[in-house]
């Protein structure tokens, strides 16, 4: 079960913690978080909390293996090359993995904001999957693109959003393209240098 942190409806950094931008980037983190065999629920829970989520005292097995199970199925939409092949994955998640959606002040503790999953009490999973289902459709929505991608290094894997209304990024981070671009120039350099010695060994 989730815990949810009671807020006054009118406290100022909410708009800010649940944009729609900020939720997508969440989404993106924990997909991080939660990739390989075994994820570091510390590294989880300290992703929860860097975004402004309530987190118990320690996630359970059974927490990290359904967020890894949603963490999955979200990959797929930043793995599309195309805003019709992100649309359809969503239209797909949305169709088989969330409720209805409606508006929620979990009691009067927070201001009124959508939801996806099927109760406030949704297991971690659940709202995982619910909460970025609907930042990721909004993103679609509004720019017309792919709302992420899969970073472009082979040994690197991350996921992230693409922002601005500029040429998409290939990579996650400027070391990830920094790595590449020293590799491509290496290799590039030791093809040259194959291609000079090659020809200094004909007779």
């Amino acid at each position: 079960m989730r815990y949810i942190r009671s807020m006054r409806p009118d406290t100022g950094d909410w708009s800010t913690r649940h944009s729609v931008l900020t939720m997508a980037r969440r989404a993106a983190a924990l997909i991080n978080a939660l990739a390989g065999d075994r994820p570091d629920p510390a590294a989880v829970a300290g992703v929860l909390e860097t975004y402004g989520e309530s987190v118990p005292a320690e996630l359970t097995a059974a927490d990290i293996t359904e967020m890894r199970a949603a963490a999955a199925l979200l990959r797929d939409v930043f793995a599309a090359e195309h805003v019709d092949a992100a649309a359809g994955v969503l239209n797909r998640l949305l169709r088989e993995h969330t409720g209805p959606l409606r508006l929620t002040s979990h009691d009067g503790s927070t201001p009124w904001h959508p939801h996806l999953d099927h109760n406030d009490n949704a297991p971690w999973g659940q709202w995982l999957l619910a909460s970025s289902c609907m930042a990721l459709t909004v993103l679609v929505w509004d720019r017309q693109r792919p709302p992420g991608r899969i970073c472009s290094s082979p040994s690197c894997q991350n996921v992230f959003i693409n922002q601005g209304s500029g040429p998409e990024r290939r990579y996650c981070s400027r070391r990830c393209a920094t790595r590449e671009r020293v590799a491509a120039h290496r290799r590039a350099r030791f093809a040259v240098q194959t291609r000079e010695e090659e020809q200094n060994s004909q007779p």
